[in-house]
């Protein structure tokens, strides 16, 4: 049976970046990976049905690395030759995911992964992506129409962003929208008229599998994950936690150096993470990305930061990659421009959008070693931990003013 995922080629690309720092670091590390739907107003058990889940996880299980796959991380001249060690594909080349553990009844979906963390994290957007898909098809059956008409609804609404980005040279963006599309295939035509319409404007992919497939960059760094695992492996104490954080840049540096050296902020804080970063790394870092919060806000922060240390801002990059829509990214460009360099990376809006209402679904770590793990946010609605842990790390790292914006995507 063909399934929605073919190919454990279809991730984003952080989860390989990811997945290599942890094995060559980390590689016994246990951590726990759970799904969350925030679209509170959704019960998502109400649409999908637990035989089709179960059959798609256990589908993925089965997957191994094709040996082309591996050889587009080896020899493409998208990625520089080094980035991915020959130990590290050797490890792809015979990894079997460990199992999913499956939930699913009234009001209840639960899904957890637990294994060493370079094995357990590449499931992240493979299971965003097959619970978004089999929600796509339940919205499909709720409305009475067809995936031919969904298309159509979706290439008019695709076609209305496309004139805008061209009448603005200056978007210029990537995407992001793996984790929560309408459908593996529908991702596919996105890109694909992306590649065709906006050369110079649309700049690559996340997912590794089209980057392969289109001759596309894959695009990505590191995600919250990094700093939330960290906390769980040195967390002998608050000031080895608070120093967890730090830790996570070192490493990553050391890895990737500057081609990867764009640091997401949003962790801990922006403000605890512009207190931590040190002048070195603000001078060699390309820039910063921004998840969470305020958009314009973080944006004169970032400025004010490099001005702060003598680094003129229309050297650094921000990446801006929170919920986005076009009207947002127009406004932002002509906010900052001339000021900073400005980059998207854009999710739901782009590859969902087709007139239903689409999901705001994670997959985040939540124990790393038997400690839970937090992820605080620049919004309240974004984090993720126990109560208790989450005032613990709020303590740690002077979090104190965390406004709650909603999530739309």
């Amino acid at each position: 049976m063909v399934g929605i995922i073919n190919s454990l080629f279809d991730i984003d690309y952080y989860k390989l970046t990811m997945s290599q720092v942890a094995f060559r670091r980390f590689p016994d590390v246990p951590v726990t990976f759970s799904f969350m739907n925030r679209t509170s107003t959704i019960s998502l058990p109400d649409f999908i049905v637990e035989d089709d889940l179960r059959a798609e996880l256990e589908r993925i299980g089965s997957l191994t690395f094709a040996a082309e796959e591996l050889d587009f991380l080896r020899e493409s001249a998208h990625i520089p030759a080094g980035r991915f060690s020959d130990e590290f594909l050797a490890f792809l080349a015979d990894l079997h995911l460990p199992p999913a553990d499956l939930e699913i009844g009234p009001s209840i979906l639960r899904i957890e992964v637990t294994g060493p963390w370079p094995e357990a994290t590449l499931w992240e957007t493979l299971i965003l992506s097959v619970v978004s898909e089999l929600y796509g098809q339940a919205m499909l059956r709720r409305h009475n129409t067809t995936v031919e008409a969904a298309h159509a609804e979706g290439t008019q609404r695709l076609a209305t962003k496309i004139a805008l980005i061209k009448g603005d040279p200056r978007v210029r963006f990537s995407d992001f929208g793996t984790r929560r599309r309408f459908s593996r295939d529908w991702h596919r035509e996105v890109v694909s008229t992306l590649t065709r319409e906006l050369p110079g404007q649309f700049l690559g992919t996340s997912n590794v599998l089209l980057a392969k497939e289109i001759g596309l960059p894959p695009i990505g760094t590191f995600a919250h994950e990094m700093e939330m695992v960290f906390s769980g492996i040195f967390h002998g104490s608050d000031d080895q936690i608070r120093a967890s954080h730090h830790k996570v840049f070192e490493v990553w540096w050391n890895e990737y150096g500057e081609a990867l050296s764009i640091a997401l902020t949003d962790t801990y804080g922006t403000d605890f993470f512009l207190r931590n970063f040190t002048l070195d790394q603000a001078r060699a870092w390309r820039g910063l990305r921004h998840d969470s919060g305020d958009p314009f806000k973080f944006g004169e922060k970032a400025i004010a930061f490099y001005e702060h240390h003598d680094i003129d801002p229309k050297t650094k990059q921000l990446v801006f990659s929170d919920g986005l829509e076009v009207e947002t990214m127009l406004q932002l460009v002509d906010h900052f421009d001339g000021r900073i360099q400005v980059l998207f990376g854009w999710g739901t809006n782009l590859t969902n959008d087709m007139g239903f209402e689409p999901l705001s679904v994670v997959v985040k770590a939540i124990r790393a070693c038997g400690k839970g793990t937090v992820k605080l946010s620049d919004n309240l609605d974004k984090a993720v931990g126990t109560p208790s842990d989450i005032q613990r790390f709020m303590r740690i790292f002077g979090h104190t003013k965390v406004p709650r914006l909603g999530v739309k995507y």
